[in-house]
């Protein structure tokens, strides 16, 4: 589940849970307690060299909650290059701007619903 992940990894992923954003705040308020048809998801958590701030093992789906400052170009290649390296592990990577959270929680659902039953499509019958 934690991919490799060190032990290092593993307290910054709990540090940045103390000091999360208004955005993931808003976010973890609607996935808490499997509020999103039943799936777990988990916050800042850590995966192999990175820490993302939402993941639902389930699904293998990590959600990226992205600032102003991932509109950078430099920002916008580290992203991609991580992106990639997350994707490699077999995860499905989506990401929202804070403001779709924030200003948009009905159709934020709205969008992770699809991409869950997107999913769950490709998901193994039980």
């Amino acid at each position: 589940m934690y991919q490799n992940a060190s032990k290092h990894l593993m307290n910054r992923a709990t540090a940045l849970r103390e000091r999360e954003t208004k955005a993931e705040q808003a976010f973890w308020e609607l996935v808490i307690e499997n509020q999103i048809k039943g799936y777990k998801f988990r916050r800042q958590h850590a995966l192999s060299f990175y820490v993302v701030d939402f993941y639902c093992h389930k699904l293998q789906l990590v959600i990226e909650l992205d600032g102003n400052i991932h509109d950078l170009e430099e920002v916008i290649e580290r992203d991609a290059s991580r992106q990639k390296a997350i994707e490699s592990l077999g995860l499905r990577v989506y990401r929202f701007s804070n403001s779709e959270v924030l200003d948009q929680p009905s159709q934020l659902i709205q969008n992770l619903l699809r991409i869950i039953e997107e999913i769950e499509l490709t998901l193994p019958s039980k």
